[in-house]
Formats: C-alpha cells, structure tokens, sequence
C-alpha cells in the first residue's frame, strides 16, 4: 500500500555556498545517482525557496530547498507494539524487532512513533531503539516530562539493562568497556559510527549470562549502559572480540565491515532492551519496567551468573503506586 509521500525539507549551510544543486541533491541523499535526481527534477519534484528547480542552479546558504517525495510503497515491518505502562505523563511499550522507531531509511507510517501516535497524539519518544532492536521504548507525552527524562537519561538516575546475543565464548565473567564512539569514513555508507580513538567517552558494563558452545559459539550478556551513543552496545561488544551474532555492520574490534552482506539497518541479531528503572519525572515515585525477552534469549543461565540478571523472562513489572 502507497503512503501519502513526504516533504522533506533542508536550509542550505554556508559550506554548501556555490554547489549546483544537482550535486548537492546526490551528496545529501546518496540513496540515488545523480541520474535518478535529474529524473526527479524534471518531475518537478524539488523546489528551491518555494520555485521550480532545475538542478543547474548554484546554491546560497540560507536558502529553503524541499524534495516532495511522492507516495512509495513501504518495506514491510510488524505493525504491532505492547503497552507496558501508561500514565498522564508518560507511556512504554514494547517494540518488536523489525520495526523502526522513527522515521527514515524507506520507513514513514510503517515506524513505531505512526503507529503510538494514532493513539497517543502527543506521545514523543524518549530515546531510540534501532530497527533490529527489540524492547523497551518511553515516550512523554508532555512537554515538561520530555524536559525532565532528557536531562536525566545518561545520569545515574536511569538504568537501562539490555540482553544481547554475541559471538565467540567470553572467557571472563564481567568487562567493564569503555571504547570511544564516533564517526569514521566508509567506502559505501561515507560516515557510520564506530569505535575511534578521536571518538567520544563511552560506558558499558556487559555481564554474562550463559555460554553456548553445542551448535555455535555464541556468549548472551546483559549490558548496562552508562552512555548513550549510536549503536553503542553493538560496537562496544565488538570491540571487545564479540559482535553480535548476525550484526551485519560490525566487526570484531568495533570497526564497520567494508563489504557489507546487507544494509546497515538490516536485522539478523539478537538485542532487547530488556529492562528500564528511572523515577517519575512528576510524582518521582521509582519506576520499574521489564519487557518479556525474545525467544532466542530465554536461556538457562551459566552457573555463578547473577540470578537477578539471569531470570528476567517473568513479563513486565511495574511500581503498583504508579498508575
């Protein structure tokens, strides 16, 4: 089924002063060749400060260029979300893998945010999780409870615990991963995020869970994070010699793979946010959400595990004052 197309909507930046806007147009969406742009222009889909454009014309900073984007035909996603707690102030639910958060990449009804919106209009998204990843999402629904949660979201105030399925055996029990984040080049994607030394402090804590050595080697851990950078649990367990298992963009080491088997958005790995501990940001009265795990994570735990990280498969929990 056609959505209803997009308007997307950039102002033109001082560095781009100069630049025919038929260049501009592949740089900044390199999705398409410069032949599938002139395509576009010629059917008028682009306008430049409210005109017509060509693709010929040499661009000025400050100027207002739209690509009317017609309707599409999405790819497809699970249309589905649970509702793990909702409130005045807030909502979570449960996203499954599959579906993005927000929109991007071919994806704009088919986004978890379309599809809480429908029933929560003034719900915003806290935070986001990648197509691949399952689990927890909060959402404010008010303007002071989103002002609150972003100012405590990487503090010691908010847990976040995620189950993640690895490759190779770990041989310790516990690492505490503190490998910087930021953008490096690639040959196909230009810039991706990834482990740099130029890049920024990062925190992770992955603990592990069980150990499977009988068809592949593979280690699950629960990870707590301490930061909130762009796919940092996928970098920091590869940079450690553990990638997750099917991660189709990282390599052991936290590097991306320059030949890629599939689209950086792909699937194919096992990551839940499984579990989110923050205080109200209204009542301040301690909120405890635990989403179910997936069945590829449900495993029986490596004995000496934690027990109160090895369970966790017991559905929601939330704090009964909390309504």
């Amino acid at each position: 089924m056609l959505n209803q197309g997009y308007a997307y909507t950039t102002i033109i930046g001082p560095q781009h002063h100069n630049q025919t806007l038929l260049s501009h147009l592949a740089s900044l969406y390199p999705h398409s060749t410069l032949q599938a742009w002139q395509h576009n222009l010629s059917n008028g889909e682009v306008t430049l400060n409210g005109l017509p454009a060509t693709g010929t014309e040499l661009l000025t900073a400050g100027q207002t260029l739209v690509w009317n984007r017609p309707p599409w035909i999405e790819p497809d996603a699970p249309l589905h979300f649970e509702i793990l707690f909702d409130d005045p102030h807030l909502l979570a639910v449960n996203k499954p893998s599959g579906l993005p958060t927000l929109p991007g990449g071919g994806f704009l009804q088919n986004t978890l945010l379309s599809l809480v919106q429908k029933q929560f209009p003034t719900a915003n998204p806290v935070h986001r999780l990648g197509r691949g990843t399952s689990g927890i999402v909060l959402f404010a629904k008010t303007a002071h409870a989103a002002s609150r949660l972003a100012e405590d979201w990487n503090t010691p105030k908010i847990q976040k615990i995620y189950r993640a399925l690895a490759q190779n055996i770990a041989p310790r029990d516990e690492y505490e991963i503190l490998t910087p984040i930021g953008l490096v080049p690639h040959p196909r994607l230009g810039q991706v995020w990834a482990a740099t030394p130029t890049g920024k402090p990062s925190k992770s804590v992955a603990r592990v869970i069980a150990r499977h050595q009988a068809t592949a080697a593979t280690t699950t851990f629960a990870v707590t994070l301490h930061s909130g950078r762009p796919h940092q649990i996928r970098i920091h367990l590869a940079s450690i010699g553990h990638p997750l298992a099917g991660d189709p963009l990282y390599a052991p080491g936290g590097l991306p793979l320059q030949n890629l088997p599939g689209l950086p958005g792909d699937g194919g790995y096992l990551l839940h946010a499984h579990h989110l501990t923050f205080p109200h940001p209204l009542t301040h009265e301690q909120i405890n959400l635990e989403s179910p795990l997936p069945p590829g994570l449900r495993i029986t735990p490596t004995p000496g595990c934690p027990r109160s990280l090895a369970l966790g498969d017991r559905g929601v929990r939330r704090n009964p004052q909390v309504q």
